[in-house]
């Protein structure tokens, strides 16, 4: 089961975007995240005419590796470690390891 998912609320840890809060659009590979408005480039893009695409210099989020990411929790009011535990129905939940709460609960 994966820590962080796509539509998840993240903060930055490490890296030139420390400290902001984004959230996760994509999951890029197993170990890198697309979260929005972090780590985001200038990109040179070439028209396109078949697609009705302008060419020019458009920003562009890149994927940040989760490492450098912990999950946002609103109860504490910052980022939070993030384990898995099975309920008695044999689902398998996210929690919040600070207080315990489920996440997205």
């Amino acid at each position: 089961m994966r820590k962080i998912r796509k539509g998840d609320e993240v903060v930055v840890i490490a890296g030139r975007d420390k400290g902001k809060r984004g959230t996760v659009l994509a999951r890029a590979g197993d170990t890198h995240l697309v979260v929005e408005g972090i780590n985001v480039v200038k990109k040179h893009v070439r028209p396109n005419p078949m697609k009705g695409q302008t060419g020019g210099i458009v920003d562009k989020s890149m994927p940040i590796d989760q490492s450098n990411v912990m999950l946002w929790n609103p109860a504490v009011g910052k980022g939070d470690r993030v384990g898995v535990k099975t309920l008695e129905d044999g689902r398998r939940v996210r929690y919040f390891k600070s207080n315990g709460e489920m996440v997205g609960a």
